[in-house]
């Protein structure tokens, strides 16, 4: 078992990144984590907002791009792991203005590599299952399979992954990767699939859903993610990838009944619209590969979905002041002229 005793934790205000901080303080008192995050729209201190007066959480605002802060960060606070959750994450918005993606999730990976080749620090990179592209037929993706990314975003991310790899390869920097599934739960911004449904659901607005709605996704509890990722820095193998998912997958349209059904809410709330450009059909995973450190998920996938729509009922504090600023621009930029002709469910 590893010790891990300084962690900076990149992108730490973020959906993702908040929840592990707060799984890992809460597993690792001991631990000192510093939080690394560029406050952009979906980066939010509220997000750890009882965390801030912790002895042992600190907060550097800035981009992983700035290699000098960066480096002078991991140098200060003496950091032995670095945790790299940083990341332009929505597909939609890497349609929308794509070089951002590039910017952030390549050449600040890039920079993350260089500072832990200099100062010899251990990273762990977090990835997507969607730099495995459509999966075909009853496949499952292994962590040996060809990357196929087919939006900005899942491109800039294999290609970030791809760069840890040749790091590990080429200077022999201890690096690990985890491809997390469709991760739902707490302090998700609204701009995602289940928040999305769920606060519309709650404020009696229309779901607009892509197409037919029978895309198919593994949607994992963003704790089960942590705690493969913590498997994975505790116990994994160092150069190797991890996916982290639950192995199941439901239609869109079933993740969107049990939203509904979970609030309570009426189905003719269902619309369907135009697709998004590129739609994948399919992600699935083979988790085998994790489970041979011990780890199993907590949650399936209906009872994550679930469990994610009832936080949003329970924490309307957070997200209704997201709904009613900058959010609702993009929201009408993306639905507005989808939901003028469209059909019920």
């Amino acid at each position: 078992m590893r010790e891990i005793k300084s962690l900076l934790v990149t992108g730490g205000c973020g959906f993702i990144g908040s929840n592990f901080v707060r799984y890992w303080l809460e597993q690792h008192p001991e631990s000192r984590v510093v939080v690394y995050d560029k406050l952009t729209y979906a980066g939010r201190k509220e997000n750890l907002h009882d965390l801030w007066d912790t002895a042992n959480v600190s907060l550097v605002v800035g981009d992983i791009g700035d290699q000098d802060l960066v480096r002078r960060t991991c140098q200060d606070e003496a950091i032995d792991l670095i945790v790299n959750f940083a990341a332009e994450t929505h597909v939609d918005q890497s349609i929308l203005g794509p070089l951002v993606f590039t910017d952030t999730n390549v050449r600040g990976t890039h920079v993350l590599l260089e500072v832990a080749r200099e100062l010899g620090i251990r990273l762990h990179h977090i990835s997507t299952d969607e730099v495995y592209g459509h999966i075909k037929d009853n496949h499952q993706s292994v962590e040996t399979d060809e990357l196929a990314p087919r939006s900005p975003y899942a491109a800039s991310k294999a290609a970030a992954d791809q760069l840890v790899q040749a790091y590990a390869i080429t200077y022999g920097i201890p690096v690990t990767i985890t491809r997390g599934a469709n991760n739902v739960g707490p302090y998700q911004y609204p701009e995602k699939a289940v928040p999305l449904f769920s606060t519309n659901a709650i404020l009696g607005e229309p779901l607009p859903v892509y197409g037919d709605g029978l895309q198919m996704r593994d949607y994992a509890h963003v704790y089960d993610h942590c705690t493969g990722i913590e498997a994975v820095l505790l116990r994994g193998e160092i150069g190797e990838v991890y996916n982290v998912g639950t192995g199941r997958e439901m239609t869109n349209l079933e993740m969107v009944d049990i939203v509904l059904d979970t609030l309570g809410k009426d189905h003719g709330l269902v619309k369907h619209v135009t697709d998004r450009p590129g739609h994948d059909r399919r992600y699935s995973m083979n988790v085998d590969k994790l489970r041979t450190l011990g780890w199993e998920p907590k949650y399936d996938p209906k009872q994550a979905v679930a469990e994610a729509a009832r936080w949003y009922v329970d924490n309307r504090w957070w997200w209704e002041p997201i709904r009613s600023g900058e959010f609702r621009e993009y929201y009408d930029r993306q639905y507005a002229e989808r939901l003028a002709g469209t059909e019920s469910k």
